[in-house]
């Protein structure tokens, strides 16, 4: 590896350990990574680990209004080559477009739908995932006239995939506790088959008014209203699989939210309208994520629902047939990865700020 393309990746790595937050994550590694494997456009996306469903923030580059819709619906409802979800579980987590394709992808939906009319003619896809879990992913786009993604270039998102699956992951971590919001009731949208919002109630507007910055589309019916893109496509994954979807998201309020998406049917069980939830989560709906953060082990998270209640050492080493040396080392190992000194901060911290405020609301679509 020639030294200054060592030193660009050396750059890459350290700027990604030490990034604030997952805005500034976007992108930074994306001005550093320009300077090693040049690009057009991009796409930045946080996903929930559970599903690989879009999450906030999303980052989009050189991308001007109009096609965010084709775009997550290509991934969404066409058998396109490398789709996220196939490469979230794939031997390696990136492709390019024109090398999957033997060097024609005329026949892909995404590129005579998506990037031919935008003057594009490869794309490199990169899953960001770690321990098995898929926590963000990137497109870059090249255009006409541009070498195709390399070799060399796909082995360095795939060098990146994990380090930023990690940093991804620790941006959940709580820390300071988000101002209670006093509207409890759930907000109701209603979308038709086609994807349409027909309605939605006062509940989900108060609530999208809520959600961080990033692409949105605007219904073709009437309602003057944008929608997120990861509200779009959870009720596209569930229109699709003619089931349910669900992902976590955390509001400019500060607190978590869930909204979970459901295909309707009708009396004789025909598939149609897709009805989505929008309502604040429950502890054990983030417990996940921040297990995850803190890269905790099933054991010490038994450990620490036991502290939660209240329970001794003694106790909760009886509960879990362990010895009280033991409860007192995972105790020791759980405190050194949260960064707690007593059972009453951990509590504080795992149990009641589940809620980290956004580190970030600056505009995420930018041109260079």
């Amino acid at each position: 590896m020639p030294t200054t393309t060592r030193h660009g990746v050396e750059s890459l790595l350290a700027g990604i350990a030490q990034a604030p937050d997952a805005h500034a994550l976007f992108a930074e590694t994306s001005t550093r990574l320009q300077r090693i494997a040049p690009f057009d456009a991009a796409v930045w996306v946080a996903t929930d680990p559970i599903n690989g469903l879009t999450t906030a923030p999303v980052r989009v580059e050189n991308l001007p209004e109009g096609g965010c819709g084709t775009y997550w619906e290509l991934e969404l409802f066409d058998e396109h080559v490398s789709l996220f979800r196939d490469l979230a579980v794939a031997p390696s987590p990136v492709a390019g477009l024109r090398a999957v394709t033997g060097d024609d992808p005329s026949g892909t939906a995404m590129y005579q739908n998506y990037m031919r009319p935008r003057g594009f003619e490869d794309e490199l896809r990169a899953v960001f995932r770690v321990d098995g879990q898929h926590w963000g992913q990137l497109s870059l786009f090249r255009e006409r006239g541009r070498p195709d993604f390399d070799a060399t270039e796909l082995a360095l998102l795939e060098s990146l995939s994990a380090p930023m699956a990690q940093r991804l992951r620790s941006f959940v971590r709580p820390s300071t506790p988000a101002p209670e919001d006093t509207g409890d009731a759930p907000g109701m949208l209603l979308f038709d088959a086609d994807g349409n919002l027909m309605s939605l109630n006062d509940e989900a507007r108060h609530l999208l008014a809520q959600m961080p910055p990033g692409p949105a589309t605007t219904t073709p019916l009437g309602i003057e209203l944008p929608l997120p893109v990861w509200i779009l496509s959870t009720a596209g994954r569930a229109r699709l699989t003619g089931g349910s979807a669900r992902i976590r998201i955390r509001a400019t309020t500060g607190r978590w939210l869930v909204c979970h998406a459901s295909c309707l049917s009708d009396g004789e069980g025909r598939g149609g309208a897709t009805a989505l939830v929008i309502e604040a989560a429950k502890p054990s709906e983030v417990a996940a994520l921040v297990v995850a953060a803190y890269e905790l082990t099933p054991r010490e998270l038994d450990v620490i629902e036991l502290i939660g209640r209240g329970l001794p050492t003694g106790d909760i080493a009886a509960r879990l047939h362990l010895s009280p040396h033991t409860v007192r080392d995972h105790v020791k190992a759980i405190f050194d990865k949260v960064g707690v000194t007593s059972r009453g901060e951990l509590v504080a911290k795992l149990f009641t700020e589940f809620h980290l405020p956004l580190a970030a609301r600056d505009t995420v679509r930018v041109e260079r």
